[in-house]
């Protein structure tokens, strides 16, 4: 999932990474505004919950070229741009292109301490303008490029982990849930376009018309330079979300699954919004109850997040029992 690219408005790449891993589900499709949709049960029966995971990943789109061949681009979504300078990078053009993103020598730089805005920085490509215009149409995708790394055991280090993560807790509990006789009925959707305003989701809620809904995604690990009561250390388990935005009944309930079933969890309290889908679907068509459950990475939207598989563990097992009811 983290290996294929998927920026904002254009996830086709990981559409069909996703499609394929829910091939098992009655039905699997692409929703009009670009998401994976899969149908776990029969949707005409029972209460319905609706799973959702975000599937797109921060970057940024070709806005320029200018008389030098240098691409000016803008941001898709909220990449952490402290860490961006002399990035290497793909360009997602008419084929994938590699370049990187140019910065002064501090040798002769005014300010080099500045944090710059999106619209500040240039991608080399190492095109003139004439070539780069063939390449790189405008409106063209860009990510930062890094690799997939083991950490150490069971820590693992990949860029779009926000929300891969999440579409991986989801799968991992819809194959927990195979042969278990469930209180709901299922629906899955794999989101696109939550980083440019949680826009994907919306046409899928409207038409699915969950009873209930649970946005899984990414929250803030402890770091040294952290707030410890605004994150959880990787390792300590699925975060359930407490909000003024969120069905308490059903924050309530997953945390009673976990302790029942002795599933590590921590609670996160997002006092009016949340961040996430969540905030969407819960005011699709009459409304929809909605809770979060959440895996803790650190170093959110930045090419390097990296989280315990452990937590993501958690977060499948947690949404398996809450699902299930505890039938077996």
């Amino acid at each position: 999932l983290c290996a294929e690219h998927g920026t904002s408005g254009c996830e086709g790449d990981v559409f069909k990474v996703a499609k394929k891993e829910l091939g098992f589900c009655k039905e699997v499709c692409e929703n009009e505004l670009g998401g994976v949709v899969g149908i776990f049960g029969d949707l005409s029966s029972k209460r319905r919950i609706l799973l959702d995971a975000h599937i797109d990943q921060i970057g940024f789109i070709v806005s320029y070229i200018d008389p030098d061949g240098f691409l000016k681009v803008g941001a898709c979504g909220g990449p952490d741009m402290r860490i961006m300078l002399a990035q290497s990078v793909t360009v997602h053009g008419v084929q994938d292109i590699r370049g990187v993103v140019s910065t002064l020598p501090p040798h002769v730089s005014s300010d080099h301490t500045k944090v710059p805005e999106a619209g500040d920085i240039a991608i080399d490509i190492g095109m003139t303008r004439e070539e780069a215009e063939k390449s790189v149409p405008l409106g063209s995708r860009v990510t930062v490029d890094s690799d997939f790394r083991d950490l150490s055991d069971g820590v693992i280090s990949a860029p779009s982990v926000d929300d891969r993560s999440g579409v991986c807790a989801v799968l991992c509990a819809l194959d927990m849930l195979r042969g278990r006789k469930l209180r709901y009925n299922l629906a899955v959707c794999f989101s696109a376009q939550e980083e440019t305003g949680e826009r994907g989701v919306k046409g899928a809620a409207f038409r699915l018309q969950p009873d209930e809904a649970i946005a899984v995604d990414v929250s803030f690990g402890r770091t040294p330079d952290s707030v410890p009561h605004e994150t959880a250390v990787l390792g300590s388990g699925a975060m359930i979300g407490y909000s003024a935005a969120l069905d308490r009944g059903m924050s309530d309930a997953l945390k009673s699954a976990a302790e029942k079933n002795g599933i590590p969890y921590t609670i996160e309290v997002m006092p009016s919004s949340t961040g996430t889908n969540a905030d969407s679907i819960s005011t699709s068509r009459a409304g929809v109850k909605c809770c979060t459950v959440s895996i803790p990475i650190r170093y959110m939207h930045t090419p390097i997040e990296t989280v315990r598989l452990s937590d993501i563990e958690s977060a499948a097992r947690l949404i398996c029992e809450y699902a299930a009811g505890g039938k077996n």
